[in-house]
């Protein structure tokens, strides 16, 4: 890209940098020239992408648990630490569970509470924080389409990535007059291994367009984080099928239950 939406030689970081679509936002990333701070939980995973991306690209790798409470203190204070400043910041790292409320483990629910709340919050306070002061920077806060989906067995994850959506949104407007771009992406199904679809499942459903490739995901919603877009949802059968999921009567919503739900809690 060139103009006023070149990025190339500023500095960005991804948590959950490792998984199917932080990947994707570091390698689309690398390829606009962008430098990278990359954050994730699994040490290897991130020397393995870090040695895959291109040479002429400076990558920093931070190995941490974003569910602990000084998480995005630590990552800043990296920054500080090696005099980094980041102009894009993408909170990406999150989890998925299939399981009722009832049968989920407390330590599981301050798990999806404390990534997907806690410190998306808090990172984007301090990032905007910061960048306010300059009047430039970018944003991207990812939720899910399951935002809208209040469905048995997803309570968790569909309320916090809830969260994560208005909140964002009422950020956009926050800062809509210092410079700052802020934006949610709420993807339908992504090629990636969040939700275990086994993989000639997953070869059926991307043939049949039911799910994107993350590569394309990350392409697309960089795109529209630089020129200022509030949100974005990919592709226009996930867009309108927002309006029906949003309708659904209880029997549908019941039906998930029993052939879905039900069936895994025996297993």
């Amino acid at each position: 890209m060139s103009g006023r939406y070149d990025i190339s030689g500023r500095l960005a970081i991804i948590t959950g940098a490792c998984g199917g679509i932080g990947k994707a936002f570091a390698r689309e990333l690398a390829s606009r020239g962008c430098s990278l701070l990359l954050v994730d939980l699994n040490a290897k995973a991130l020397d393995m992408l870090a040695d895959s991306l291109p040479a002429d690209i400076e990558v920093f790798r931070l190995q941490y648990d974003l569910t602990r409470e000084d998480a995005a203190e630590r990552v800043f204070r990296f920054c500080d630490s090696h005099s980094l400043v980041p102009e894009i910041l993408i909170n990406n790292a999150g989890i998925f569970s299939f399981r009722p409320v009832a049968e989920t483990a407390p330590e599981k629910i301050d798990t999806f509470t404390e990534l997907h709340i806690r410190t998306v919050t808090l990172l984007s306070r301090e990032f905007v924080r910061r960048r306010g002061a300059i009047g430039r920077g970018y944003l991207l806060n990812m939720s899910s389409m399951s935002c809208w989906m209040p469905m048995p067995g997803i309570a968790l994850y569909a309320a916090s990535k809830a969260y994560i959506r208005v909140f964002t949104r009422a950020l956009h407007y926050e800062l809509r007059d210092t410079g700052v771009k802020v934006m949610v992406a709420c993807p339908g199904g992504i090629a990636t291994d969040l939700f275990g679809l086994p993989p000639h499942l997953m070869r059926i459903a991307l043939l049949l367009g039911a799910v994107a490739r993350p590569e394309k995901f990350a392409h697309k919603a960089i795109d529209r984080l630089l020129r200022g877009k509030m949100q974005y949802i990919n592709g226009f059968i996930n867009r309108i099928s927002i309006l029906f999921v949003g309708m659904a009567p209880t029997w549908m919503r019941m039906m998930v239950k029993h052939k879905m739900l039900d069936k895994a809690i025996r297993r």
